[in-house]
């Protein structure tokens, strides 16, 4: 995953910072991704943070629809990634 650190991914992740608000959000991934997208990347949200609750991959594939390969890619993360999801999941106050 080293290759997020590439200077090419800069702009995309200060055009996020520059947004205020959920309703600029919305408006620029609608532009920027496609719905398959977007979802795609909120249930890796919600399994990373039903995982950090504990639940298990049971629970998660019920509560989500996520595929076993998917809860597996999100768990390694959540255990040796860069701390990314940890991040998000702490500052939303779950």
């Amino acid at each position: 995953m080293d290759n997020f650190s590439i200077d090419k991914f800069d702009n995309l992740f200060e055009a996020v910072l520059k947004l205020d608000s959920i309703e600029e959000c919305r408006k620029f991934f609608e532009d920027v991704c496609t719905i398959k997208e977007l979802d795609a990347i909120s249930q890796r949200l919600e399994v990373a943070s039903l995982l950090s609750e504990g639940k298990n991959y049971q629970e998660v594939t019920a509560l989500t629809g996520a595929s076993t390969a998917t809860i597996s890619r999100v768990n390694k993360c959540l255990q040796y990634g860069k701390g990314g999801y940890n991040l998000v999941i702490k500052k939303e106050g779950r």
